[in-house]
Order: C-alpha cells, then structure tokens, then sequence
C-alpha cells in the first residue's frame, strides 16, 4: 500500500514538474522576443550588425526621439485614441440596446433582423474594403474621421449584437415583465437592469473592439490620404519603407507601437481575464 502512496507521489511530482517546464517554455518564448526588440531598439544599425543578441553597448536613445518625431506618432497616437475610445463606446451602447430587442422584446421580425446583423461575422475585411471604399467616397466622408469611425463601429457590432444578445438571453425575463409591470420603459429597463448585470460580457466585447480598432491597419489606409487623420500602426508602417536600413530608429518604432497595448494588458489584465472567461461561459 505503501509502494502505491509513493508510485503516485512520484507521478504526481513529475506531471507538476512537466507542467512547469512547459509553462516557463511558453513564457520564455513570448517574452524574449519582446525583450529582444527592446534592447535593439537602442543599437545603431552598425552595432546590430554585429551584434544581433547581445546586450547594447552604448544605450542610444536619440533612435526613440527620431523616431517619434519622423513618424509623426503624437497626431497618430491621438487619433489611434479617439478612433478606439469613440468606436468601443458607440459598439457597447448600441450593440447591447440592439442585443436586449432581439433577447427580451418579441417580435416576428427579430430573427431575420438580428441574423443580417450576425451575418456580418462571416463576411471577412478583405472582402469588402472595395465597395466601402466606394461608398465612402460616394457619401463624401472619404478622408475624413466620421469615414473612418462609421466604418469601425459596423464592422464591430456584428460580434457585439451575438455577444450581447446570447448573453441577455440567460437573464431571467420575468425580471423584465415585473419592471414592466411596475410601469417602466424599455429605455429604463435597459440602463438599470440590463446594462449591471451585462456588465461582464461587456468587458469581454470592448476588449475586442479596443485591441481590434487599434491595431487596424488597411481600412485606416484607404479610408484616409492625409497624414493627420491616420492612426498609429500606420506610423509604424512607414518605418518599412525609406527607414528599413535603419534599424534602430525602426525598432524604436515597433516598441512606440507596441507599449500602449503592452500597457492595456498589463493595468487590465484581471478585468480581461474575468471578462472573457465570463463571456465564454454565458456566450
């Protein structure tokens, strides 16, 4: 009984250590890359010539400095910020008011309505950038910011409506019909029964929306010609061009684009955990 107490203690011991081998693997495995863009981000091009892995010699920050001021990151980051925040606002409110109709409002019409929407999540970028293109500019608000937000939000709310209206679905609908009972309005409804206790998969459709608008690059590009309505991974393209021999002022680059998300992760990191885990389970 003894040899089978320690058989088992032994497995156990070696499936913790595997686990942990494979864990500290991953971890190191995504981390290194980050850290390796950040210590040749101060290199000159000539030092990371020769020496691609190694710690810089001397520490050059005036590649970050460049680099700020040569891709123009100050207008792009402010517009990266006000196409991410308007967009992820717009998508919660009216994905979550469309998602509460076609969840707790009957109507004959509520499955062709809300499966348009949802169709939406088959359809790809790729496909239609062409005729948005052209519709965009045949409406006028080609290079302009309400081209370009307009565009951002439907593409978004596909996601939000399934989301949202999966998610609404579990409340229980007799606490619909007693606030309606009791006379309240839908609106009144929405706000101060639906919106609290949706507040999870919330979390879960603005991570999307906020890493996905953020880091859009090729709608941004052809919605836009000039420079100050562009946003930041464009920036950062353009490193690839006329600076791709220079590689520290384009590492320094991919560090300005990458902190802000970095930054996200990291003070949101337990609220998009719980967030999506939420979302997964309800969804």
């Amino acid at each position: 009984m003894r040899d089978v107490k320690d058989t088992r203690s032994t497995r156990a011991k070696i499936n913790l250590g595997l686990t942990y081998a494979v864990m500290i693997f991953f971890t190191v495995m995504a981390i290194y890359p980050l850290l390796w863009l950040a210590m040749n981000s101060f290199k000159t091009t000539t030092e990371f010539q020769l020496n691609k892995l190694g710690i810089p010699r001397d520490w050059v920050l005036v590649n970050y400095k460049d680099a700020w001021v040569r891709g123009k990151f100050p207008i792009l980051i402010l517009n990266s910020i006000i196409y991410t925040g308007i967009t992820t606002v717009a998508t919660l409110i009216f994905s979550f008011m469309a998602g509460f109709a076609f969840a707790k409002i009957p109507n004959k019409a509520t499955k062709y309505i809300h499966g348009s929407f949802v169709i939406g999540l088959l359809l790809t970028l790729q496909s239609i950038m062409v005729p948005l293109f052209l519709i965009i500019n045949w409406v006028g608000l080609y290079n302009s910011r309400l081209g370009v937000l307009i565009p951002y939000i439907g593409i978004a709310m596909p996601m939000g409506i399934y989301l949202g209206t999966e998610y609404i679905k579990a409340i229980p609908t007799a606490l619909v019909e007693s606030a309606r009972i009791d006379g309240a309005t839908y609106m009144k409804i929405f706000i101060s029964i639906i919106v609290p206790m949706a507040a999870p998969v919330g979390v879960t459709v603005a991570i999307l929306t906020v890493t996905g608008t953020w880091n859009e690059f090729m709608l941004i590009n052809i919605l836009t010609s000039s420079d100050a309505l562009k946003s930041l991974p464009v920036g950062v393209q353009k490193f690839a061009g006329a600076l791709s021999s220079d590689f520290g002022k384009q590492f320094a680059a991919l560090m300005i684009g990458l902190i802000p998300m970095l930054l996200f992760y990291m003070f949101f990191r337990k609220e998009i955990t719980k967030g999506v885990a939420a979302g997964a389970v309800k969804g």
